[in-house]
């Protein structure tokens, strides 16, 4: 799930001054962990700019008709960050899913069936919790908002805690937030898609089983998935079927396998060095040589590989961050917390996740179908199922699709409140039980 670039290969090439400042930068866009800081720092900004003297101007911003040239498709600039530039967030989500399943810790059986179980719970008992609350009210359409993780808060508390967070943990609640989009992308689907048009659900079906013979005949240019991939998500917006779910099946069919393997890599490379030190000014075959180096060494990398690290941080620096700034602001007051539907929602976040999480787990362990990771105990897990609690992103994803008006700001507001509250709870339970980090006995020496 780590997005950090390696740190142990050396580049001979003589550094220009502008990489004094790209260097750390593409660093820091690809540490997993600063997403939520960049997350934290934008969601804090709209809610101030919401609740102050800018209220006003801040929140017709995102009202503001925009068209992006499909003739009569013109929507406000939310709608557009809502249902266009998230399904660039789905769509990494759906790669984040297909190398899980293919080649992480969701793909043996056995390491699965702990996040799966305690997923499931995750998303079931704040549901009921939710649903208990709200029955025959006209906030039980937002049932499906406290059942999903957001997993770049979840990284970036784990980060503060530092080394004392035991892998075992660390890994089992990123699968567990795989597991939670997993179920999050079904409700949207399946719960949250009123009316369709058949019409264009075909056609962009369609587009997905063209998109499946490319890739099986070998196309590989970009240009024309992106230009397929923008009809997919016409066909998807028009059928009333959620286009994210696009994204997400677009991920799911993207190729783990790499095109090009170890042995031709080496021969192509074996073959530049022969080059090397024969004729180096023969530019014809000298560029035909590099061409084929380059092409080489980009398709080492699975299409997977390669358009999750180039995509993580357009989703985790522009996507997301917008996507804070026109859902998170909010005008609300203290009362507001205890209106009906916020109080339901940070139930289901700050008691329903951690229950559903824990006594998942628990029953999968007591049927012996699986085992708590090494250095977790039933104490450390309660405390990580808390951190899962924090449900931002999809959570406000969710409620803008089932609710509207007032009682969308009421859930807002409880998916904040409950959000900072089970991120509280859970770095504080961690903090008391994990222990001390190890001293580095050769600094001391």
């Amino acid at each position: 799930m780590s997005h950090d670039p390696p740190t142990d290969l050396e580049d001979s090439r003589p550094s220009a001054p502008i990489e004094r400042i790209t260097k750390p930068l593409t660093h820091f866009l690809h540490v997993e962990a600063a997403g939520g800081v960049v997350l934290f720092i934008t969601s804090g900004l709209a809610l101030v700019l919401a609740n102050s003297s800018l209220s006003d101007a801040y929140l017709e911003i995102w009202k503001t008709p925009f068209s992006i040239g499909f003739g009569p498709m013109t929507h406000s600039l939310q709608h557009w960050i809502s249902d266009a530039l998230m399904v660039i967030f789905f769509f990494v989500i759906g790669l984040e899913v297909k190398r899980e399943i293919v080649l992480g810790e969701l793909r043996e059986a056995r390491k699965a069936i702990l996040p799966i179980f305690a997923a499931v719970g995750g998303m079931v008992v704040p549901a009921g919790l939710y649903l208990a609350l709200q029955w025959g009210e006209p906030g039980v359409r937002g049932w499906g908002i406290p059942m999903a993780t957001d997993i770049a808060f979840v990284v970036g508390c784990m980060a503060v805690l530092g080394s004392r967070v035991p892998a075992g943990l660390r890994v089992l609640l990123l699968s567990i937030a795989i597991a939670d989009d997993i179920g999050a992308i079904l409700v949207i689907a399946v719960g949250y898609t009123d009316t369709i048009h058949w019409a264009p659900l075909f056609a962009g079906g369609g587009g997905i089983g063209l998109t499946y013979v490319m890739m099986r005949i070998g196309v590989r240019s970009v240009g024309l998935y992106v230009v397929v991939g923008a009809g997919i998500w016409l066909g998807f917006h028009e059928s009333g079927v959620h286009a994210t779910i696009a994204g997400v099946i677009l991920g799911l069919l993207t190729p783990a396998n790499r095109w090009v393997d170890r042995g031709q890599l080496q021969q192509t490379i074996g073959q530049a060095g022969e080059f090397l030190h024969g004729d180096w000014d023969e530019t014809s075959r000298r560029r035909a040589l590099l061409q084929r180096i380059q092409n080489d060494a980009r398709e080492a990398l699975s299409p997977l590989e390669r358009l999750e690290h180039q995509l993580h941080p357009w989703a985790s620096f522009m996507i997301i961050p917008l996507f804070a700034l026109a859902n998170a602001g909010v005008p609300f007051q203290i009362r507001d917390i205890g209106e009906p539907v916020a109080v339901a929602t940070q139930v289901g976040l700050v008691l329903g996740k951690p229950l559903g999480i824990v006594m998942a787990s628990w029953i999968a362990v007591r049927l012996g179908w699986a085992k708590l990771p090494e250095g977790v105990n039933w104490g450390i897990l309660t405390g990580g199922s808390l951190l899962a609690g924090i449900g931002f992103t999809m959570a406000l994803f969710i409620a803008g699709l089932a609710l509207e008006g007032n009682i969308l700001d009421s859930a807002k507001v409880g998916i904040l409140g409950g959000s900072l509250v089970a991120g509280v709870m859970g770095m504080s339970l961690l903090y008391w039980l994990l222990p001390p980090p190890k001293k580095n006995v050769s600094s001391e020496a």
